[in-house]
């Protein structure tokens, strides 16, 4: 790809006049037909420039990569290492996850707010520092942490030695890091994120784990925890080496006859025809959900309910008959309001008339073979 084959935008212009070159230089690296892998070291590429990913920047990866804005910013929006909005010289992040926040993490980061004056993710009036609050730095060896730029800075930090930190840099101050390399801009660290070097002699660190780390190994020796015939110093193969098959168990006739995938394939099926099965009937349940269970009862609800009620098909006792569990009226006003009432029915259910009587009264007269006649035939009748 070169200059001459991206028409960029008014947007993108101004981005491509510097980043051009080693944009082109990221694109390089991976195979034709592939280069979308590289929006991300690109949107670092941004932030060099920017301090954050800005609309242009945005405009500028869409054009240069051949897609739409809407996918650069799904995957600017995503990773909280791209920042929406500008920020300071120093990103002063401080782990207040689980270990680090049992260990003073939040005090840390309480401090420096209180300190600086500013929340998560907010920028210093001066423009130097860009404080937030990390979910997880990689460091629980070292707790409570707090890195610059997203090199570790300061281990087993305590809010004094934050806020020293912090009066160091706005300082203009480059404090020697507790491990890792030195600490550089944020602008320089988006660089080395998109892939280039740091050009600084001797920037990068190399000094030796720290007792934390090595904590594990050193209780191992102490103990005489080891791995069974392990060698430090065996060289790591490139090829994956040729398994024993004498040290395997003994593998099923079928297994050995068909091979191993064929018979993860029989075995997938089986299970997968089973797991249809159980679909289908979950379905069958569920298009069935509602309906009347089918009892072999044919019988009308009224037909049932008087049957019930009057199984020899007697005329029922007259409605109104008092009986000697009716209660009294206490006093004369509720005695003249029970006066007015009407009398009571015998308790048929709603619905229930003389329809339902007849209809017993005919059954028992001569039993009929049951069937299922419409509502309307029978008031016919």
């Amino acid at each position: 790809m070169s200059e001459t084959t991206v028409d960029f935008s008014p947007a993108a212009s101004p981005l491509a006049e510097t980043l051009l070159e080693p944009a082109l230089e990221i694109l390089a690296r991976y195979p034709v037909g592939r280069e979308r892998s590289a929006l991300l070291p690109l949107l670092h590429l941004v932030q060099t420039e920017e301090g954050f990913v800005s609309p242009r920047g945005v405009a500028f990866c869409a054009e240069i990569l051949g897609i739409n804005k809407a996918q650069v910013g799904a995957v600017a929006t995503f990773y909280t290492m791209y920042k929406r909005r500008p920020t300071g010289e120093y990103l002063v992040s401080v782990c207040t996850n689980t270990l680090c926040n049992v260990l003073g993490g939040q005090q840390v980061y309480d401090e420096l707010v209180e300190h600086l004056g500013v929340g998560h993710d907010q920028t210093t009036p001066d423009g130097k520092i860009t404080l937030e609050h990390a979910e997880c730095l990689a460091a629980c060896d070292y707790a409570p942490v707090v890195t610059v730029n997203y090199d570790f800075t300061v281990d087993q930090a305590t809010p004094e030695s934050a806020v020293e930190l912090v009066e160091q840099l706005r300082q203009g101050e480059r404090p020697t890091p507790s491990r890792g390399a030195r600490i550089c801009s944020l602008k320089d660290m988006q660089y080395q994120l998109a892939g280039f070097a740091d050009p600084r002699e001797g920037a990068v660190g190399d000094g030796v784990a720290g007792a934390p780390t090595l904590r594990g190994v050193h209780l191992a020796q102490e103990h005489g925890v080891a791995v069974a015939g392990f060698d430090p110093d065996t060289p790591i193969t490139r090829t994956k080496p040729a398994r024993d098959e004498s040290a395997l168990p003994p593998r099923p006739a079928e297994e050995k006859s068909d091979g191993r995938l064929a018979t993860l394939a029989k075995k997938a099926a089986t299970v997968a025809k089973s797991a249809a099965g159980t679909v289908a009937e979950k379905v069958g349940e569920h298009r069935h959900a509602g309906r009347t269970t089918d009892t072999g009862d044919v019988k009308d609800p009224e037909v049932r309910a008087a049957e019930s009620r009057n199984p020899t098909a007697d005329t029922p006792a007259e409605s109104g008959v008092a009986t000697a569990d009716a209660p009294e009226p206490s006093n004369p006003a509720e005695a003249a309001g029970v006066a007015g009432n009407e009398p009571a029915g015998d308790g048929k259910p709603a619905g229930d008339g003389t329809r339902g009587e007849r209809i017993v009264a005919q059954r028992t007269a001569g039993p009929k073979p049951a069937t299922n006649v419409p509502r309307g035939t029978e008031e016919e009748k």
